[in-house]
């Protein structure tokens, strides 16, 4: 009887040892993960990434991913060396620091690591308010008296989604993409770059080029290069934006003549409920005569 208790107790150890996975928290400091040439490690996510690698690794690491899981085989000793790891969804960018070295001779193979979210103690750009969420808390405890599908008032975030989206927009274009703050509830669109946006702002000589777009909650924002086409100064004015839109940002308040490094800039216009190509006024309206006829081109 104590054989057998024993035997229990041993085969409970080695089942807990052969499922110990390591646990790092991600708080935007980079996170060590050691390898050992010749035995493939696994880096759980459970998220949809991205693996970005300099090109020096080439033949001395193979990198997989599918599910949320990631596979990283040292075929030689590989000096430290950073990866990034973008989140698909919201961009975010986590950044792992790998070595890889000759293990010594029986040595056991390294546990798989799990990267999990650090603790957030104050209130994220763009998340729902925390007002907004102890009111949904009481509601949820007390009994249902109607459809609560019914007078369900919209969620409230601690910004404006139009800033949120616009400003997360800017980021993806200009800042360096492992400081984007990832933001819930945030997806990029695809986009047709061959827009026509001739009648956004018929009356500067301005060209404009659609160059990616994003969308929360009912919100579109969808960021347009803007480049000056002639030799004078020109200073940008919202108001002479044609379209219907919630909201619209430029990167720069003016536009250098042309040829000079400060002759584009990128203006940022939001809509609602659709994206930019519905916002815009028809190419053929500027061929139509104020005085009724159609003007000869």
């Amino acid at each position: 009887m104590r054989t057998f208790i024993y035997t229990l107790i041993m085969m409970a150890s080695l089942i807990g040892y052969a499922q110990a996975v390591e646990i790092q928290r991600w708080e935007r400091i980079p996170l060590a993960v050691p390898l050992i040439v010749g035995q493939e490690r696994i880096v759980f996510v459970d998220q949809n990434v991205r693996v970005g690698h300099p090109r020096t690794l080439t033949g001395k690491l193979r990198v997989q991913s599918t599910g949320g899981a990631i596979y990283l085989l040292a075929y030689e000793p590989i000096e430290p060396t950073r990866l990034q790891l973008q989140n698909m969804t919201s961009g975010e960018i986590m950044l792992v620091d790998i070595a890889a070295s000759i293990g010594k001779a029986n040595q056991a193979a390294l546990e798989p690591v799990k990267i999990v979210a650090g603790e957030q103690h104050s209130s994220r750009y763009g998340q729902i308010s925390t007002l907004q969420k102890s009111a949904e808390n009481r509601t949820s405890v007390e009994p249902a008296t109607q459809d609560s599908s019914e007078n369900s008032p919209a969620e409230r975030r601690e910004t404006p989604v139009p800033v949120v989206i616009t400003r997360y927009a800017a980021q993806m274009l200009y800042a360096p993409l492992r400081t984007v703050e990832p933001v819930p509830g945030i997806s990029q669109v695809n986009l047709n770059r061959r827009l026509d946006l001739t009648t956004l702002i018929p009356t500067r000589p301005i060209e404009a080029s659609a160059l990616g777009a994003w969308r929360m909650d009912g919100y579109w924002v969808t960021a347009v290069k803007l480049r000056n086409t002639s030799a004078q100064h020109l200073t940008l004015d919202p108001r002479e934006l044609m379209g219907d839109f919630v909201a619209a940002t430029f990167q720069h308040p003016y536009l250098g003549v042309t040829g000079d490094a400060s002759d584009t800039t990128t203006a940022y216009l939001v809509t609602r409920g659709h994206g930019l190509g519905e916002s815009l006024l028809p190419s053929k309206v500027g061929q139509i005569d104020p005085k009724g006829g159609r003007r000869e081109e």
